[in-house]
């Protein structure tokens, strides 16, 4: 198994470790839910131990007492800092559930041309970038009523990873919770197939277009610390990197695009080891003094 693929396994089981909880219907509510994990991973899903950075996020602001989560806010932001998108790239079991999806069917041909050719591509992924701003942060502010307290709007009405890790789970688990379903659910279970749908057809359809998660930590890939890098004398343009690139990065063009999931495939693709990534600037390094890392310009690469 590839070693990402084992780090977000890993996170995956350590994010939903009470493990009981899906066969008994219940959600833990212990001390350890007053802490964020990085990645997407839903309050109410009955494995979760830790709190989603979305959820909690959207709670306290929605709550009576305050206006602002500094506290969720801030982990975020530290994330953002430390890893960028490699959060979205390695610790989001959403993110691993969507690579499964798409492994796992073949995807249409004209819907993968439409991506490749950015004529749904670009406008569609600000979308992400309007949820964070208004379903995040401005409507369980702007919701509260006359007992001050709001609607925590991105987790109530569209989240798709909540509907299917949480939702699904319970709704299984627990009979008397399906008694209760009503519109509401049917609006989530409609957004969810559809991104179910999404991510049979497009590699991780949800991180491009919709996850407000993603969109923040995205604003930090130019400067985080663990950045992606280009050598640009070794570099021949010869378009390796694009091509492996699910996420529809160019980064010989764009290494700190806020798309890019940090997950290595152009690293290892590139024949002229012109990327790297890691904390800190590690430049092509020849194995001898005499030679280069660039190779020859007429050399270039093969589908």
């Amino acid at each position: 198994m590839h070693p990402r693929r084992i780090i977000q396994w890993l996170a995956a089981l350590g994010y939903n470790a009470n493990i009981p909880g899906f066969f008994k219907g219940r959600i833990y509510r212990g001390e350890l839910k007053s802490f964020c994990v990085p990645g997407l991973n839903c309050y109410s899903c009955p494995g979760a131990v830790a709190s989603c950075p979305l959820g909690a996020v959207q709670a306290v602001i929605a709550s009576a007492r305050y206006a602002f989560s500094f506290y969720a806010v801030g982990l975020m932001i530290g994330f953002g800092l430390m890893f960028g998108r490699l959060i979205c790239g390695f610790l989001c079991p959403f993110g691993l559930l969507q690579e499964l999806l798409h492994a796992s069917h073949a995807r249409p041909a004209k819907f993968k041309k439409a991506e490749k050719t950015a004529k749904i591509a670009r406008p569609a992924r600000l979308v992400k970038y309007i949820l964070l701003a208004v379903f995040v942060f401005a409507l369980p502010f702007l919701t509260k009523g006359a007992a001050g307290v709001g609607d925590p709007a991105f987790c109530k009405y569209i989240c798709p990873a909540g509907t299917i890790t949480a939702g699904g789970p319970l709704l299984a688990a627990n009979p008397l919770m399906r008694e209760g379903l009503g519109l509401l659910f049917a609006l989530k279970a409609s957004i969810a197939l559809i991104t179910i749908a999404g991510c049979l057809a497009s590699y991780r359809f949800f991180c491009k277009y919709l996850c407000p998660l993603g969109a923040f930590y995205g604003l930090f890939n130019s400067f985080a610390l663990y950045r992606l890098r280009l050598n640009k004398d070794a570099c021949t343009r010869c378009g390796a990197c694009a091509s492996v690139c699910g996420m529809g990065v160019n980064p010989a063009r764009s290494p700190d695009s806020p798309e890019c999931i940090r997950c290595g495939d152009c690293v290892k693709t590139c024949p002229a080891s012109a990327i790297s990534r890691g904390f800190r600037n590690r430049a092509c390094q020849p194995q001898t003094e005499s030679a280069s890392c660039a190779i020859p310009p007429k050399t270039r690469y093969k589908k």
